[in-house]
């Protein structure tokens, strides 16, 4: 019959999980142009200049993201089968992991993170992937004429979205904690890229996801974990951590990330690149290529080439600098934003300066990035409720002493960070970053609020006095001082390493022309 492998059971061969079944209906999903377009945009954006092995795409995420949503919610129906849990349910959670990043943008995160708000800085409410990812299902089930009852469209959407208003409250809320859980974050996305990315770039981070999977029980409309396996759950946020401090945070990766955002806005008035958003014809042809078709259209558009100059500095890479970083406490880091800019930088700079320089705060970019477990500066644990098995259908907040107290005593941190877009002005940014630094330690303390009487907290927090979290000026070194492993010279230059064997190239073809030529 034709066509009729299209209705056969396939197997997908995977890193991560192994083998993934995908059934005939999520085969029709799958083999769309708009879930393919996944293909081209990278889980990690700029990571992979990075780490090469990082080439992994948010095609591979999703089907991950899809089999784990669909074991779960089937192991909760063999379970606990009181709940109802149909075979329709347990699809349309499947289908919400598989197309839950469909409305990612080139790079990814890089997207709507940064470029969006900077392209259209007048939308209301700022473009977010997740609404992408709901209008992109929508064109995907149109255009491909699927058929799907309207009921369960608005569920894997509210789905995707973690947001139960947004379909029939008969649906059952309990099955929002399986892919995008606002509740405590504990979610099969995160399983999946936790475990994925890390693999990926050569460095696994082991969770056995088997064992969590079987774990999860729904008690009280929420989905909760067996008390035994409280440190294996505190480690997965303690991965979320680690993720953000080695991998995502990676000062190259960021600096990259920085220049594909000056070129698409230098592209943006010619291009129209950021309305395509709106459209689900022309997004589905928006992908990581963006990049090659600006450097393709400079051949013959000279509006576009200050835009493929930034690219073709990232191909050979003449990167954006990481001047100097600090990690600022998370009370403090709303002041830091406030007194850190690059126009108070490049002031301090000029100040210590004995000849007058060209450089400017668009030549500066400071950085915060928030790094935690989760749940901001918050213990994520105490959002999270488990049962034992001498009573599996109570659950309760796990209290210290219920778990390792092998654990920090704050839960996030800020990290700091200077770059130049040019090398030339390296330690001229560095001067001006550290004399700022100085004024700020230099101040009695900063503000910060204190937690009325009765909020409680199982971690404390920074040392506060009436309100005050007083900066640390101990012997040795103040807590926001000077950096000494990132010092240098005034004066100091860096090179790129090919624009380094360039010029020792050409000091050495010229000092050997020079001696042809001596008598």
């Amino acid at each position: 019959m034709p066509g009729a492998n299209r209705f056969v059971l396939r197997f997908i061969k995977d890193p991560i999980h192994d083998l993934i079944e995908v059934s005939p209906r999520l085969s029709v999903f799958l083999d769309t142009r708009q879930f393919q377009r996944l293909r081209n945009i990278k889980q990690l954006g700029t990571s992979y200049y990075v780490w090469p092995g990082a080439s992994h795409n948010r095609f591979e995420h999703c089907l991950g993201v899809a089999h784990l949503a669909k074991t779960l919610a089937t192991n909760l129906q063999t379970k606990q089968p009181d709940f109802g849990i149909s075979d329709r349910d347990i699809e349309c959670v499947e289908l919400a992991g598989l197309c839950h990043d469909l409305g990612h943008g080139p790079w990814s995160h890089v997207w709507d993170a940064s470029f969006m708000p900077m392209a259209l800085p007048k939308l209301k409410t700022p473009w977010k992937h997740e609404q992408g990812s709901e209008m992109m299902f929508d064109y995907l089930v149109t255009t491909n004429n699927i058929e799907i009852e309207e009921a369960d469209t608005k569920f894997v959407k509210a789905l995707i979205a973690g947001d139960p208003a947004k379909c029939d409250p008969s649906e059952k809320g309990f099955l929002f904690d399986i892919v995008a859980n606002k509740r405590n974050g504990l979610d099969v996305d995160k399983f999946d890229y936790f475990v994925r990315d890390s693999h990926m770039i050569g460095e696994p981070i082991k969770i056995n996801l088997t064992r969590l999977l079987k774990s999860a029980r729904v008690i009280d409309g929420e989905i909760c974990y067996d008390i035994k396996d409280a440190n294996n759950i505190y480690e997965v946020y303690n991965t979320r951590f680690r993720l953000y401090k080695q991998i995502y945070n990676h000062k190259t990766a960021a600096a990259i990330e920085y220049m594909i955002v000056d070129a698409l806005l230098l592209a943006e008035p010619y291009l129209q690149i950021a309305t395509r958003v709106f459209d689900p014809a022309k997004f589905t042809y928006l992908t990581d290529d963006i990049m090659t078709q600006i450097e393709y259209e400079a051949l013959s558009n000279p509006d576009l080439a200050p835009a493929a100059a930034i690219f073709d500095r990232i191909r050979t890479r003449e990167l954006y600098k990481s001047v100097d970083y600090k990690t600022v406490d998370w009370a403090d880091h709303k002041f830091f934003e406030g007194e850190i800019t690059p126009a108070k930088i490049v002031r301090e700079a000029h100040n210590d300066m004995t000849e007058p320089s060209g450089l400017t705060p668009d030549d500066v970019i400071v950085s915060f990035s928030p790094m935690h477990y989760g749940l901001l500066d918050e213990n994520p644990l105490r959002h999270v409720k488990f049962y034992s098995k001498a009573r599996p259908d109570v659950c309760a907040i796990a209290q210290p002493g219920d778990y390792s107290s092998l654990v920090p005593s704050v839960f996030g941190e800020v990290l700091l960070r200077v770059y130049t877009k040019k090398a030339e002005y390296y330690s001229d940014v560095q001067a001006g970053y550290r004399a700022l630094l100085s004024k700020i330690a230099g101040r009695p303390s900063v503000t910060v609020r204190t937690p009325p009487a009765t909020e409680t907290s199982s971690t404390p927090g920074p040392s506060r006095n009436n309100g005050v979290a007083a900066l640390d000026r101990s012997p040795g070194g103040s807590r926001y001082g000077e950096n000494q492993f990132t010092t240098v010279e005034r004066g100091y230059i860096p090179a790129s390493p090919a624009k380094q064997l360039k010029r020792e190239v050409g000091n050495s073809e010229a000092e050997g022309s020079s001696k042809k030529k001596r008598p």
